[in-house]
């Protein structure tokens, strides 16, 4: 009898732990860190958008990593100024320890001055992205 508890009290726990990850996966937080992360054209080996930059950090067996590639490269196709740049976590550990990336995909908004504003863990939802985007850069009314 007491295994069955076990496994019942394991059960409740692995369920309120994926239910904590659904609920917080995806959401954009604004980086408020004590020192300004900064991240420039030659140390991510590409350029950065004149208004704005994703900088996705992926591995190459992440399922979640692809779905956010293709959200992240039609929003910045859509926008002029922006930039998507993907990143092998697996080769840039540099990046990765810096940063404090501990899952992939981790999408880091950066400004047009290449400072960190927005941190995305786990796979991206549009309205978030779009929201981060909205706080971030100015636009003219439509």
């Amino acid at each position: 009898m007491t295994g069955v508890w076990i496994v019942l009290g394991a059960l409740v726990l692995a369920l309120a732990f994926g239910g904590y990850r659904q609920l917080g996966d995806g959401r954009a937080k604004v980086e408020r860190t004590g020192r300004q992360s900064h991240l420039d054209a030659a140390r991510l080996g590409d350029e950065l958008g004149e208004q704005a930059t994703f900088v996705q950090f992926s591995a190459v067996v992440c399922a979640p990593c692809r779905t956010t590639h293709r959200l992240l490269s039609e929003v910045a196709a859509e926008e002029p100024g922006l930039a998507h740049i993907d990143i092998n976590a697996e080769t840039r550990l540099d990046l990765v320890d810096e940063f404090g990336i501990t899952r992939t995909p981790t999408v880091l908004l950066l400004d047009s001055g290449g400072v960190v504003r927005h941190r995305i863990v786990g796979a991206a939802r549009k309205s978030e992205v779009l929201g981060a985007l909205q706080q971030l850069v100015s636009r003219p009314a439509a």
